[in-house]
């Protein structure tokens, strides 16, 4: 099988981490080599955060330059946009459609971009947008809209459920873990 190439992008404290951890997951399971590298930037302080996820038969660099990405998970929209020249020509962008103002746009130094789904499918991106910050608040708890995105990506993609349940069941701490059911189901079904 040909690398497959997938970043994963966001503002830090999201759960980029979890869901790259859940993507690796579910790869290495269905027998991919998988490499996840992570590229935390300002997490700290609300800034980017960029995970790269590639499998196929061999693997040998995590790392997704521009023009590479067959598909971007991206939490927040100006994320999407930021991160648009890595994707493939035909590519596809999954994006939660919640706004995070970045600190230029709190200190009102600039303005949240308009119309930016409409912009990037402008720029030739395929894009499937999910209100996955409603559907996690739905689901029981706004920090699980990164396992909605999860959910959208497995309804995507032809492995089955049993994969997915058991990489939550692995790796999301079992207070959390109906919680995170409930939103990946949402996701999926969005």
């Amino acid at each position: 099988m040909q690398t497959k190439s997938i970043m994963i992008v966001g503002v830090g404290g999201q759960g980029s981490l979890l869901a790259s951890r859940l993507l690796g997951s579910v790869l290495m399971s269905k027998g991919y080599d998988v490499k996840v590298s992570e590229v935390h930037g300002m997490s700290q302080r609300g800034g980017s955060v960029v995970t790269y996820v590639k499998y196929g038969d061999k693997v040998y660099s995590p790392v997704i330059e521009k023009g590479e990405a067959d598909v971007i998970i991206s939490f927040e929209e100006l994320e999407a946009a930021r991160w648009i020249s890595h994707l493939k020509p035909g590519g596809t962008i999954i994006t939660s459609t919640q706004q995070i103002d970045p600190m230029p746009v709190i200190s009102g130094v600039a303005k949240y971009p308009d119309k930016l789904i409409e912009k990037i499918e402008n720029a030739g991106a395929k894009v499937i947008a999910v209100d996955a910050l409603s559907l996690a608040q739905k689901a029981g708890n706004a920090k699980a809209s990164n396992v909605v995105l999860m959910g959208k990506v497995a309804s995507l993609l032809d492995f089955d459920e049993s994969c997915w349940q058991n990489a939550l069941e692995e790796l999301v701490p079992p207070k959390f873990l109906e919680v995170n059911k409930v939103a990946f189901e949402l996701g999926k079904n969005a």
